[in-house]
């Protein structure tokens, strides 16, 4: 019998279903938190598996057999199916924000920090259409999922545009009569619909080309 074949009898015979502590996972894997290579294989795995076949209609072996690992390794890290989509979607969403932050902080320009957020954006889902097709259309297929990353994560995204909007107000860049939360909707919403079309269009143009054209429209609107 190979390791795969031994691992997975394991899993079926219920040994492997419950999550291992993390001082466990970190002794078996070298890691913190046992976040080790399998890890992230099972995370890009499922966002692979799910933007192919469908949050519903993916399975933890169909995940599993991508990453190259047993059934049962999948249940050392990941409760279920729903918290592997989760934890994939926030590492992503997680990376997106450290590097916009660094980027931005380089920026004092209100309307240049808006305009390379943007492109910033579209950059990182016009990179992975695999992981823009999750967030675009698998993500929004649940209530649950949509409230809990827009409350863990989206809250932190529109902070950082309506800050760069009220900067601007302040300085005389931008119209001071306006909302700021109204305008970073629009900003967001833009940026959204330009990612949708793109994964639906199937076509594999550089989607963050747009963002300049897409920054034109809103920042026009915004300019005193």
């Amino acid at each position: 019998m190979s390791k795969r074949e031994m691992q997975s009898a394991g899993h079926r015979s219920g040994a492997a279903k419950k999550p291992v502590p993390a001082s466990t996972a970190k002794a078996e894997n070298g890691t913190p938190g046992g976040k080790s290579d399998k890890y992230q294989r099972i995370l890009d795995a499922a966002i692979a598996v799910i933007a192919e076949k469908g949050f519903f209609t993916a399975r933890i072996s169909d995940i599993a057999e991508r990453a190259d690992v047993a059934d049962g390794t999948v249940y050392l890290y990941f409760k279920s199916k729903e918290d592997i989509l989760m934890k994939a979607i926030n590492a992503a969403f997680d990376g997106f924000m450290r590097h916009a932050l660094t980027e931005l902080a380089k920026i004092e320009s209100p309307e240049k920090q808006l305009r390379r957020l943007a492109y910033l954006h579209l950059e990182a889902m016009g990179s992975n259409r695999n992981a823009a097709k999750v967030f675009q259309m698998e993500l929004r297929q649940s209530t649950r999922f949509l409230e809990e990353f827009s409350h863990d994560h989206m809250v932190e995204y529109f902070a950082l545009v309506r800050e760069a909007i009220r900067r601007g107000q302040h300085d005389g860049t931008f119209r001071a009569e306006l909302s700021d939360k109204v305008a970073a909707n629009c900003f967001f919403g833009s940026l959204d619909e330009m990612v949708t079309s793109w994964v639906l269009s199937g076509e594999d143009y550089p989607l963050a080309h747009a963002a300049e054209h897409v920054c034109d429209v809103i920042l026009k609107g915004l300019e005193k």
